[in-house]
């Protein structure tokens, strides 16, 4: 008897660590020794309290140990600590657990994705991260499914296919566990979808709830929780157009966050479909809630209050990104609307989205309070009009109205995009993973470009612009003018602090802790840390690859911990080409990497490169079929191998293709579906016989005019 009630003890301690006190399983250990939430706690500041490691020492760490994945594609997990056991999900949506202090892998689960569902995925085949909660542990899969399985055995407790396999739904984001509920959202939008948010119990799979991001293309109620509220207003945002037809987009595919004090639920709405709100809606209305943040009742899902960033989008200008609530001194206002001197403590939450802007909402009714650049050159809008809340646009952006092309920045990839950013209380400071990724925008002008697809991206945008010409100082010009960098934004003050520059774009996400440090991996291999509140370099460490994903931190034992996941991976290594810059060169190694003061292990020496055969086939085409080839690249291939045929070392090079030289043996893979188990599926139902022989002319003519133009910026990327 006393053994049993000293297990009883022992399990209802552990399940009390790992829920709040509703059994929502969303709060982390008080004094930081877990990080069982992707965000830390349910707040999403990514910040731990731990100080063993601190800016005093941070330079004394090294890694305790390591394990390589299987996967070289992109890794955008945050690790997951609850029990002394480190859970990550992986590319493909498989599952790994460790012993968190050894490293010793104690189960992984593999859910086996059909390998050509990856032609959906607009942005690699990722996964960013688990819940768990009362030892199960909750991943969603590319292919649609939401699965649980039991976090200490890895066995697989039920399985929902939360999406419709017949259209082109993904699931790359981490799940939430709020009330007894998971809540996941979906992917999509770029092929043409209509988003949703769904809570599931956590006990069985059955679906709770569902909220519909945009209106129904039939107007018809859905007997969702977001009936009444379409009903009422948003359908009446949106006009005539595509949408109908496409579904609208508006996925909620990242950021989903539960606020414990006020038990409201705030996910971030994507983009419409097409981008292009000329086509989408006519260019009319403001298409609720496309780029909104949207706060609902977690138990219900009724609608609560919205607030939308980006007013009839049109540049893929998303608000998935990470959502951070927060407590913050504020002016208070008079009647009239005017600040005062005297300051009062407001409920808010910060945002960083895509369009350059930092917004601080009041989220008790979603009243924007601040709307502030994070990076320089914003020109697509020069502000926010405070009263209104909405922005300034400058209206050569609509592009769809001027007919001419416009170049914005930032474009699609966005000034911040899905890389989690930190907020440490204590410095006031909100760390962002930023960058300046300009983008053309223009109508499209010919068949191929405005025919909607099963296959390839359906934007509505011309695809000839978003290639670079033949120029060398052009593709030099696109190296420098593609960058990244570290941004520490003041909330209060509503400016940048200090930044950090970096070579190249699309650098990991951040943690902050209590030992006034802030840490981030970057593009082009090195694991760093700054002072949190000065922003001066205290580490700076090769790891080998790139690194995309943010670090999480625990202590077992008395040994504080650092965790992260190494390899390159995403939108837009896929689509970059030679903007990739010096992030092109750097090898894609997957690996889990965990450090400790004093860590001693060291990385295995990186094989030597193979030696890159660029050996292209003599040109033979003629002038209209490359062009006819590079209008078709553009629509079908480049958001997978990149700008103007530009390889990136995770996706094949086609210059170096074995296949440029064969007719057959380049068409068995273009429409005879002979690679589709690594997602190369069939183009035979978008693609003629003499179009797939159009493209192999044209990538033929991008290798041989790289190899003699632009050999030294552009090359191959050796395996």
């Amino acid at each position: 008897m006393r053994r049993f009630g000293l297990f009883l003890a022992t399990c209802l301690l552990a399940a009390c660590q790992n829920q709040t006190a509703d059994g929502s399983g969303t709060s982390a250990v008080s004094d930081g020794s877990e990080w069982s939430n992707i965000g830390f706690s349910a707040k999403e500041q990514r910040h731990s309290p731990l100080d063993q490691i601190n800016e005093s020492n941070v330079a004394e760490l090294g890694i305790a140990w390591f394990k390589d994945l299987p996967d070289a594609r992109g890794q955008e997990a945050t690790p997951v600590v609850v029990d002394d056991k480190l859970y990550i999900s992986t590319a493909w949506s498989k599952v790994f657990a460790y012993d968190a202090k050894t490293g010793e892998e104690l189960w992984s689960y593999d859910p086996e994705v059909p390998g050509e569902k990856a032609v959906d995925a607009c942005c690699d085949v990722v996964n960013r991260g688990i819940a768990i909660s009362r030892g199960k542990l909750f991943f969603g899969t590319i292919d649609g499914r939401l699965i649980a399985l039991d976090s200490n055995t890895g066995a697989r407790l039920w399985e929902t296919q939360t999406t419709d396999n017949s259209k082109p739904y993904t699931i790359t984001g981490a799940p939430r566990v709020v009330k007894n509920m998971v809540i996941i959202g979906n992917g999509g939008a770029e092929f043409g979808v209509r988003g949703y948010v769904t809570a599931y119990s956590v006990s069985d799979g059955s679906q709770k709830w569902r909220f519909y991001t945009v209106p129904n293309p039939e107007g018809k109620a859905d007997g969702a929780a977001s009936d009444e509220i379409f009903a009422k207003a948003a359908n009446k945002t949106w006009g005539e157009g595509e949408w109908k037809e496409s579904g609208g987009g508006g996925t909620v595919w990242d950021s989903i966050v539960y606020d414990e004090d006020l038990d409201q639920l705030y996910f971030g709405v994507g983009n419409g479909n097409p981008w292009n709100h000329g086509l989408r809606s006519g260019g009319e209305g403001d298409n609720l809630f496309l780029s909104s943040i949207v706060a609902v009742n977690p138990d219900t899902g009724k609608y609560l209050w919205h607030y939308q960033e980006t007013p009839a989008e049109t540049w893929d200008y998303t608000a998935t990104q990470h959502i951070i609530i927060a407590e913050i001194d504020w002016p208070k206002e008079t009647e009239e609307g005017e600040t005062t001197a005297v300051t009062e403590r407001r409920k808010v939450l910060f945002h960083a989205p895509k369009n350059g802007f930092f917004f601080v909402i009041d989220r008790t009714n979603g009243r924007l309070m601040s709307a502030e650049p994070f990076v320089e050159n914003i020109n697509w809008a020069e502000g926010y009009d405070l009263k209104t809340g909405r922005p300034i646009e400058n209206p050569e952006a609509r592009f769809y109205k001027t007919g001419k092309p416009f170049v914005s920045i930032p474009g699609a990839l966005g000034a911040h995009n899905w890389h989690p950013m930190s907020y440490n209380p204590k410095s006031g400071l909100v760390y962002i993973p930023a960058q300046q990724i300009p983008q053309g925008y223009e109508v499209p002008t010919s068949d191929l470009d405005r025919k909607r697809e099963r296959l390839g991206f359906n934007v509505g945008i011309g695809w000839a612009i978003g290639q670079l010409p033949d120029d060398k100082d052009v593709y030099k010009a696109a190296i420098a003018a593609t960058t990244g960098k570290l941004v520490a934004f003041d909330p209060k003050a509503g400016k940048v602090a200090w930044t950090v520059d970096h070579p190249a774009a699309w650098n990991g996400g951040t943690m902050t802790t209590a030992g006034n440090l802030v840490f981030q991996g970057t593009s082009v291999g090195l694991f760093k840390a700054f002072a949190a509140d000065s922003g001066e370099e205290l580490l700076s460490m090769d790891m080998q690859s790139g690194i995309v994903a943010a670090p999480s931190t625990y202590m077992i034992d008395d040994e504080q911990y650092v965790a992260f996941l190494t390899s390159k991976g995403g939108a837009f290594p896929l689509v970059a080409g030679v903007a990739g810059g010096a992030s092109r060169t750097v090898p894609n190694i997957p690996r889990l990497v965990v450090m400790k003061l004093g860590g001693r292990t060291s990385l295995p020496a990186l094989p030597e490169k193979s030696e890159v055969v660029w050996n292209p086939p003599e040109p033979t085409g003629t002038p209209a079929q490359i062009a006819d080839g590079k209008a078709l690249y553009g629509r079908f291939c480049l958001v997978c191998h990149g700008d103007s045929a530009v390889g990136n070392g995770f996706t094949p090079d086609l210059r170096i293709s074995g296949t440029l030289a064969s007719e057959e043996a380049w068409a068995s893979i273009i429409t005879g579906g002979a690679l589709k188990q690594h997602g190369m599926v069939s183009f035979s139902s978008q693609l003629k016989e003499s179009q797939v022989e159009a493209l192999r002319h044209y990538v033929i003519d991008r290798s041989n005019w790289t190899k003699a133009n632009v050999a030294d910026v552009t090359a191959p990327i050796g395996r």
